[in-house]
């Protein structure tokens, strides 16, 4: 049925009721857990001294969260002013050369950062990746980009390639691994595009050009090299109407989530709870869902917070980089699920849609969710929470296709055809519920740890059948028709835009 079918207002004014009064009972267990284990032995890797006057310590159980705002905060301030500053000087005396003068500047604060034999090993790998590119093969192109990442994700090839960096840094394997995977992608990306150019190829200063702007070098997000190049080669520099204002929101709305997150972390050990599975087992049902639930919400402002400083250096030098990843609360459907909204762009257009055409044919949905999955496995670096996690995204992506296409079949789409719109809404929610915790799941393996995942599981579909099952179950039902809401009004909205436009 039709995204747009309605719902009386009562409705869904019930389930927003539900759905507030399951997050707040759920959110005072968490807190209260995390206050009563403020002080446990084994959390104490976890939780430091945080807030003093409030009498709360803080969660510190998250590398990247910390490492952003310790030992890598003056460094990323210090090395994004630079950018902006030259930057903003470059776009208004000559910007037919603001590409130039991000590559030089970004190619100092590499050298600056990570040595010489670092530069070396990067330059090494556009030069394979470049020379490669000249046959216009696209096989090859797969072929040399996928075994240089290898290099840099599988032993003893990583090992022996960082070896040549020499010195030791807090940051050193972050800055090495992080600037070097990401590089790998933007080259295939060049390649597969210089591939298809009809005529000659591109030179290799528009691959340094593209490979070495500073705001996405080390952490992203991807853009696909078509859009870089024409994006960065527009002479007329031009602002869209309140193009500045919305820049200036989205900083504040950055800083405000940074804030919120600190905040966050000293009331609730969503992190450092699910590392002791003996506690975990004394807390409800409700307590284990909330946290399996929130983890996945902490890692999705993470990205956010991330690539929105990024995208906000990215929109000031005239870019329209890859949006932030979709909210994990507004997710049901395992196609939409990402954290990295570049890299799922480059692996749809260069993998994903390349193999599965328009997604129609089952096997050929198989072979392009495999191949996906296998160069996702390659990017996140091959071990065995991460093949775990494949398997199981994998499965639920084509899954959800097995199923659309078998009720799809003339009996049911007969059936489905003589039932009031709004109850094929409230069944295809019921599905969708379904669904959500199937994401929730399987992407804790990755995000927590197989052993908190298989309790989370044990207790929701188990132990805890069928009173804690059925009502979890509910609950999400009701979230599930909230995000159906907003999915109507957007569409609703989408529609008049278009007309007017036409009009």
């Amino acid at each position: 049925m039709g995204v747009k079918t309605m719902l009386p207002s009562y409705e869904l004014g019930f389930y927003a009721l539900v759905v507030t009064c399951a997050v707040v009972y759920s959110g005072s267990e968490i807190f209260g857990a995390s206050r009563d284990s403020m002080n446990r032995k084994a959390f104490r890797d976890g939780i430091k001294p945080g807030w003093h006057y409030f009498g709360r310590k803080m969660d510190v159980a998250d590398f990247e969260w910390v490492m952003w705002f310790t030992s890598f905060r003056n460094v990323i301030i210090f090395a994004l002013s630079g950018h902006v500053l030259f930057g903003k000087i470059c776009s208004m005396t000559l910007p037919q050369h603001r590409a130039v003068v991000y590559m030089v500047y970004g190619v100092m604060a590499v050298l600056g950062s990570m040595g010489l034999v670092y530069l070396m090993i990067i330059l090494s790998h556009c030069l394979v990746l470049y020379s490669v590119a000249l046959a216009k093969q696209k096989w090859l192109c797969y072929v040399a980009g996928l075994c240089c990442l290898a290099s840099f994700k599988v032993e003893p090839f990583s090992s022996w390639q960082s070896g040549f960096v020499t010195g030791a840094f807090d940051l050193q394997d972050v800055l090495f691994y992080g600037g070097s995977s990401f590089t790998i992608i933007r080259c295939m990306s060049f390649a597969l595009e210089s591939s298809d150019r009809k005529e000659g190829i591109y030179s290799i200063f528009d691959l340094l050009k593209y490979n070495f702007y500073l705001p996405f070098f080390f952490f992203g997000p991807v853009m696909t090299f078509d859009q870089f190049h024409a994006q960065v080669s527009t002479r007329e520099l031009r602002r869209k109407d309140d193009e500045l204002r919305d820049i200036r929101v989205r900083a504040l709305l950055h800083v405000g989530a940074i804030v919120a997150v600190d905040i966050f972390f000293h009331f609730f050990y969503i992190l450092t709870l699910p590392s002791d599975l003996k506690f975990m087992n004394r807390l409800s049902d409700w307590s284990l869902a909330g946290l399996a639930y929130s983890n996945l919400v902490y890692d999705w402002v993470k990205a956010a917070v991330m690539f929105g400083v990024i995208n906000t250096i990215a929109r000031l030098d005239h870019l329209d980089p890859p949006q932030p990843p979709k909210c994990i609360t507004m997710l049901y459907v395992f196609s939409e699920t990402h954290f990295d909204r570049g890299i799922n762009d480059w692996l749809c257009k260069y993998v994903y849609d390349h193999i599965g055409e328009n997604h129609d044919n089952i096997m050929k949905e198989l072979v392009a969710s495999i191949a996906t999955f296998a160069v996702t496995t390659l990017w996140l670096g091959p071990c065995e929470i991460v093949y775990i996690w494949s398997v199981f995204n994998c499965f639920g992506l084509n899954f959800e296709l097995w199923v659309q296409k078998f009720f799809q079949l003339e009996p049911f789409a007969k059936l489905e055809a003589k039932l009031p719109a709004a109850l094929s809404r409230r069944i295809r929610a019921a599905f969708g519920a379904v669904n959500f915790w199937a994401i929730v799941l399987y992407n804790i393996l990755a995000l927590n740890s197989l052993e908190f995942a298989l309790l989370v599981t044990k207790r929701l579909l188990l132990t805890g059948f069928p009173v804690s099952t059925l009502s979890i179950w509910f609950i999400t039902y009701c979230g599930v028709q909230l995000i159906k809401e907003r999915e109507r009004l957007v569409a609703i909205e989408e529609e008049k835009s278009d007309k007017a436009k036409v009009e």
